[in-house]
């Protein structure tokens, strides 16, 4: 049985095994640390019995207006812990955290366009590509870009499905353009 508990600053000691996925960005602890300090509510993790962290979800709230919205900055789950619903329970309950107390729109995420397997699994959660990030991935020098993918998943207080677009894999911006 897997439990979900609040992140703490001392569990960055305990996540190595969960951050070796080559797909996992990895972040200096300053980086995680402010993370926790303006967030705590989004930014927990998966424990197995034993008190291993075997997945982590680290979010955040921001935007103005309809643009409001909860955001999946790192979702990592350890690989001899997937395919068995956890990355599911931590998007649900990021999701939940976004919606109250926080009252966002939208969830998003952005993910490389070419990896497939986990567009499949944001798709399966109920996100839709909203567009295409230009370069998004990738060295100050240009080389090796990759595009990314920003999913997005309305909340209940957008009603209207304002948050997302049907033709999003064709609708490109660059990384200046969005708002992070």
């Amino acid at each position: 049985m897997t439990s979900l508990k609040p992140f703490h600053a001392t569990d960055l000691f305990r996540v190595n095994a969960v951050n070796l996925d080559v797909l996992t960005e990895n972040y200096n602890i300053a980086f995680y640390l402010s993370y926790l300090a303006q967030w705590p509510s989004l930014f927990f993790s998966t424990e197995n019995p034993q008190g291993e962290i075997t997945g982590y979800m680290m979010g955040k709230a921001e935007g103005r207006g309809k643009d409001w919205h909860g955001h999946v900055t790192c979702l990592s789950v350890a690989a001899d812990y997937r395919r068995i619903g956890l990355a599911r329970t931590l998007v649900d309950n990021l999701e939940r955290q976004s919606e109250d107390p926080y009252d966002a729109y939208f969830i998003d995420l952005f993910v490389r366009a070419s990896n497939a397997l986990a567009i499949g699994m944001y798709k399966q959660f109920g996100y839709s590509v909203y567009r295409r990030v230009v370069g998004y991935y990738g060295g100050e020098d240009g080389i090796d870009n990759e595009d990314a993918f920003d999913m997005r998943k309305p909340l209940k207080r957008d009603k209207n499905r304002e948050s997302v677009r049907e033709d999003g894999e064709n609708f490109r911006v660059r990384p200046e353009d969005v708002y992070l």
